[in-house]
């Protein structure tokens, strides 16, 4: 692990950026190959790999964005606290956004509760919609950070760059599963299942460079930012990745899978940080 994040510490940031998002979409499409090996999964299985997504989101949002968000704030009390507040709210009302224009469906949802504006488009397009409103703030999440230390920013360390990446990668693993199982289900060849899956993460690496450049020429929008990507992050979990897990009998599981995800996300965050 060192070594990994030597080698971050000797390139150039905002290639950081690129590199590390380009891991996070590399473990979607690995997850999304697995449609080559199984023709189906259990639901139960499915719910609590969504619920671990969930938990690494929310254990990301505070540990890795908000928390050094706010620590590099200038200003006390109140003053401290508005560009994080300012930043979370933005963040929300962004995805807020794209939830209402974006054309999509969320997984173990009917067609008939697809959202944003009406299309013709095909369920897997849906599908693949969703979760790539899924990961833009991801991508952005990590951009951010390595944008905070291109800035030389004290608070935005390549450590915590590396372990919010890893975190990322490792809940994007079963996302790519979770996109081309359903689509094979429904009757997509399995290389067709496997490209949508893995094409729903594409977005991260053009996220994360943009969100790196913007903060390494506007140093002062960095805590905003942070907490941008958080507060969408959040909006995500909570309108899209909790919901998908209560529609079955397996909601313990998934809780249990969300606990699961928060933990690691938080150990990563505190022992790379």
């Amino acid at each position: 692990m060192e070594s990994i994040i030597h080698y971050f510490e000797s390139i150039d940031p905002i290639l950081g950026a690129l590199y590390a998002s380009l891991f996070t979409w590399i473990l979607t499409a690995a997850g999304a190959s697995l449609v080559f090996f199984f023709t189906g999964m259990n639901r139960a299985v499915l719910d609590g790999m969504l619920g671990f997504t969930g938990g690494v989101m929310v254990a990301a949002s505070f540990w890795s964005l908000l928390a050094p968000g706010i620590e590099m704030s200038p200003g006390e009390g109140f003053v401290k606290v508005i560009p994080a507040a300012v930043g979370f709210g933005l963040g929300a009302l962004f995805l807020f956004g794209l939830d209402k224009i974006l054309p999509h469906l969320h997984i173990n949802f009917k067609e008939s509760e697809k959202e944003g504006i009406k299309t013709p488009w095909h369920r897997t397009t849906l599908l693949v919609l969703a979760i790539t409103l899924h990961n833009i703030p991801e991508g952005l999440a990590v951009g951010v950070l390595f944008g905070g230390v291109a800035a030389g920013i004290p608070e935005a360390t390549i450590g915590g760059a590396v372990a919010l990446a890893m975190g990322i990668a490792i809940q994007n693993f079963p996302e790519g599963l979770a996109v081309s199982m359903p689509m094979r289900r429904q009757g997509a060849s399995k290389f067709r299942s496997f490209w949508y899956g893995q094409l729903s993460a594409i977005v991260e690496p053009i996220a994360a460079v943009i969100g790196a450049v913007a903060v390494t020429f506007f140093t002062p929008i960095l805590p905003y930012a942070l907490a941008f990507a958080a507060g969408a992050m959040i909006f995500v979990v909570v309108e899209e990745v909790i919901p998908e897990t209560q529609r079955d009998k397996y909601t313990d599981i998934a809780t249990l899978g969300f606990i699961g995800g928060f933990i690691v996300m938080m150990t990563l965050d505190v022992a790379l940080g």
